[in-house]
């Protein structure tokens, strides 16, 4: 395949729209449940994206309820909010296992940052798939590290539907799928906005983790063999 066939490619499935699949009723079949995980760096689209699915899901007249970590207060203590300023109505919740009361009777689960709760979020996911709930879950896929975050990873493989978002690398442009710290602290977590983080494309992204260990590191055998 040649360089722009493959550009094209690359362009279409970027631009691709997430369609629900078809959805069971009561003169068809039973209400079928599944997960569905938006995941991605920072300023990639990801709660614009929750939002878009949640609003679709509101105007079919389905029930819709959605949940955030009661630590993220960057703009509203309730509401999610995306970083172009969209916004839609949640519930602040400590433990993952509270969604399983308050949604109880809902048709649709949203989770938002759900890299900030600890693992037990991928049961209580699994729990409302398995009783025929719509579950879609946004969040970062790594950390400022660029490794995987929290429950993230797992989420990621039980999920029936995975789209990864992107943004544009700050220094050259590219695809950037890094969230680059830029505030002095290594605690990993550190809720911020520009004045903390940078997308990053993962060349870019390389040499800012070189330029703060003030040293170059070694490419590894396997990329001195393909050089």
């Amino acid at each position: 395949m040649g360089a722009r066939k493959l550009a094209a490619g690359n362009a279409q499935r970027k631009n691709a729209v997430f369609i629900e699949p078809r959805v069971g009723n009561a003169r068809d079949v039973p209400r079928r449940g599944w997960i569905e995980v938006v995941c991605g760096s920072m300023f990639s689209g990801k709660t614009e994206e929750l939002i878009r699915r949640l609003n679709r899901a509101k105007i079919a007249r389905q029930h819709v309820e959605i949940f955030k970590p009661g630590l993220d207060t960057r703009y509203h203590a309730q509401d999610v909010v995306s970083h172009n300023a969209n916004s839609i109505r949640s519930t602040p919740i400590q433990l993952p296992e509270e969604m399983l009361l308050l949604a109880s009777s809902c048709d649709v689960v949203g989770v938002d940052e759900a890299q900030f709760f600890d693992a037990s979020l991928v049961e209580v996911c699994t729990q409302l798939a398995n009783h025929g709930k719509r579950v879609i879950v946004a969040g970062l896929d790594m950390d400022y590290l660029g490794q995987p975050f929290g429950p993230m990873p797992v989420l990621m493989a039980v999920a029936e539907y995975v789209t990864k978002v992107h943004a544009v690398c700050v220094c050259c442009g590219e695809i950037a799928s890094y969230s680059f710290r830029i505030a002095a602290s290594e605690s990993k977590i550190l809720l911020g906005e520009t004045d903390s983080y940078e997308a990053r494309c993962r060349g870019c992204f390389l040499e800012g983790q070189k330029g703060k260990q003030g040293e170059e590191e070694p490419l590894t055998a396997t990329a001195q063999a393909q050089h």
